[in-house]
């Protein structure tokens, strides 16, 4: 079943141009008064410093009005809402029997102990929204090559076989598939479940190997897709949990913090042409598998080839069949982890690079609509950002050591003229909306502000934060630009198993895999001390700082008995930490050596021949085994 695409109806209309208008309009004015503040440029190099500003800002006033836009949503509230999401509010989290919906944990060479950890807990907490458990099946869909993480990932399934077996009935029933063939990575794993098991199913939720999701909020997006025929698919916003580092903890609390009020925004403008993420969605089966084949891009990797970055595409073609995607921006019980130290997120932001320029190959595909091509676009222009900045910073610097005067390089915060102060309000005001428009959104609300642990540990976590982020964005936008670069230059990277642990970063890692930031840094700082001008080192200082001090970043960052320590002092605190979930409790304790309780007392349950519980094993060996009759 499908359905023709609908041109935007004029209310998203009018929402898109609320956002759009804005962003060019304070662009604009900021160009304008960039080119009165400095004058006619005298030469290549001013033009360039001129041009790059207003590129710069134009990126930035598009963030700046997405965080306007999304606090008045929020206060807006339920008159900008989709139906879906005010559905969503009152749908009940338990099982209808008019579905049945598989669970998909896509796994490639990951720890299996902790995935089957997640998977028990989240098996737990479906049998506390009642039933018996038949309409749901959990899939751990393996991708792993390596023999011995094979065999630990068999073992681990033995013992969730045996949990089962202990516990009365209400569990959902667990399967576990390794392919011989790993074509097409995740995607390519999905895609043969589909094909393998999709007529079994109505439904999938997708999840990645540190996904969680609660049963409940499970039970409500079976109950939202089954009431809402023409949506195929429901993104929901899995915030950052679980980990324990200084770095995750202060990476957890910045998300928490910062997110909402972007994600109500995107909502709102992108209506049914919202966008796929890849994990924590569900998805319906036979629909996706029909209009979501990923094309093969021309020419060679890494712009062309098998696609990377596979989720914002198949979004994309789902959508042009037809289908409304939705987002549900405040829906709980949906938690996922990140990398916990500056160096592992690094290397995903290098993947995840060259997968979004990839979309330049995808961003003429006929038939998509004009919200898909911009989630396209947006993850491209991200990127390319990077190096615009990167540009802008060295050339501002050379004008400035050259000319005596920082211009443009301080946003015309030295000038004396009327132009020059209107421009340093514009560009202040759109660089620091986005972070006191998130703070002020929780410090209005008692609620929110319990949750970040009280006033005054929201206020000094959030000053903490900020600190740390200005001495961390030059590393990473001078990274990004690195992997902009390289990636045009025809870079390959390679798409290997993330680490998720806590992982402590020795010094000499750190030192080898961030010498092109010290070299930067002690570039910068060589440059400001020829350049002999104190106001110019003093406002480079913490470009500079931040490049020299990387290493020492990443090594302190990563450590997680600082972690602990800020938990103890009440800094970083999120509603994970104030108002913990059951889902997050049961992970810990399973972390820390606890097994996953049972949740219902032994009791006699039916078994298949043989004396074993009602889960099935497939291997790359038995390709085939498909669910015996009910």
């Amino acid at each position: 079943m499908s359905f023709s695409s609908p041109p935007p109806d004029a209310t998203l209309l009018r929402r898109r141009l609320a956002l759009a208008l804005p962003t060019l309009a304070t662009a604009g004015a900021a160009a304008w008064l960039a080119a009165l503040a400095t004058g006619w440029p005298a030469g290549l190099l001013d033009g360039a410093v001129l041009v790059l500003f207003c590129l710069v800002m134009t990126w930035q006033s598009y963030v700046a009005w997405q965080y306007i836009y999304g606090a008045a949503a929020a206060a807006l509230g339920r008159r900008v809402m989709s139906a879906v999401e005010i559905a969503a509010g009152t749908a009940a989290p338990a099982p209808t029997g008019r579905s049945r919906t598989a669970v998909l944990v896509a796994i490639h060479a990951e720890d299996a102990a902790a995935v089957f950890a997640a998977i028990r807990v989240m098996a737990r907490s479906l049998a506390r929204t009642g039933g018996d458990g038949r309409d749901l099946d959990i899939f751990v869909l393996s991708d792993t090559r390596d023999p011995a993480i094979a065999a630990a990932e068999e073992r681990e399934f033995a013992r969730a076989q045996a949990w089962c077996g202990a516990a009365g009935p209400g569990l959902p029933r667990l399967r576990y598939r390794r392919r011989a063939d790993n074509a097409g990575r995740k995607a390519g794993n999905i895609a043969e479940f589909c094909a393998t098991y999709g007529d079994e199913y109505d439904f999938m939720i997708v999840l990645d190997a540190d996904s969680l999701m609660s049963g409940a909020t499970m039970r409500r997006m079976i109950r939202l897709m089954e009431d809402n025929p023409r949506v195929g698919l429901i993104q929901t916003v899995s915030y950052a949990a679980g980990r324990d580092t200084l770095f995750a903890r202060i990476q957890q609390f910045a998300v928490r913090l910062y997110a909402p009020l972007s994600i109500r925004a995107l909502d709102t403008w992108q209506g049914p042409d919202g966008s796929y993420w890849g994990h924590n969605a569900i998805l319906r089966v036979r629909a996706f598998a029909d209009s979501a084949d990923l094309p093969v891009l021309p020419g060679r990797a890494p712009l062309g080839g098998e696609i990377l970055c596979h989720d914002t595409v198949e979004g994309a073609l789902f959508r042009r069949a037809g289908w409304e995607l939705r987002l549900l921006p405040e829906e709980g019980g949906t938690w996922e982890e990140m990398p916990t130290n500056l160096i592992d997120l690094l290397g995903r932001e290098r993947r995840w690079c060259q997968g979004n320029l990839q979309h330049l190959g995808v961003l003429g595909t006929p038939g998509l609509t004009a919200g898909s091509r911009w989630h396209l676009l947006v993850g491209i222009l991200s990127y390319l950002a990077s190096p615009l900045w990167v540009a802008f910073l060295a050339l501002g610097t050379w004008q400035a050591a050259a000319g005596g005067d920082l211009g443009l390089l301080a946003y015309g915060l030295t000038g004396d003229t009327l132009a020059a102060h209107a421009l340093a309000v514009l560009t202040v005001t759109v660089l620091a909306a986005p972070k006191v428009l998130s703070l002020a959104h929780v410090l209005v609300s008692p609620a929110r502000r319990r949750a970040f642990g009280g006033l005054t540990r929201l206020l000094a976590s959030a000053a903490l934060e900020q600190g740390l982020w200005v001495l961390l964005w030059p590393v990473l936008t001078l990274f990004n630009a690195g992997a902009v670069v390289t990636t045009f230059a025809g870079r390959v990277v390679r798409w290997d198993a993330q680490v998720r642990d806590d992982r402590r970063v020795p010094w000499g890692e750190a030192c080898r895999l961030q010498v092109d930031a010290l070299a930067a840094g002690a570039l910068l700082a060589a440059a400001l001390a020829a350049a002999g001008d104190p106001l110019l080192a003093l406002w480079m200082a913490p470009v500079a700082a931040g490049l020299l001090l990387s290493p020492a970043l990443s090594v302190i960052t990563s450590r997680a008995d600082l972690g602990a320590r800020a938990r103890r002092r009440g800094l970083f605190l999120t509603a994970d930490d104030t108002d913990q979930a059951p889902e997050l409790r049961d992970l810990a304790a399973a972390r820390a050596g606890v097994p996953v309780p049972v949740p219902l007392p032994a009791r006699p349950r039916p078994v298949q021949a043989g004396g074993q519980a009602p889960v099935w094993l497939s291997t790359a060996t038995d390709d085939a085994a498909a669910s015996p009759p009910r």
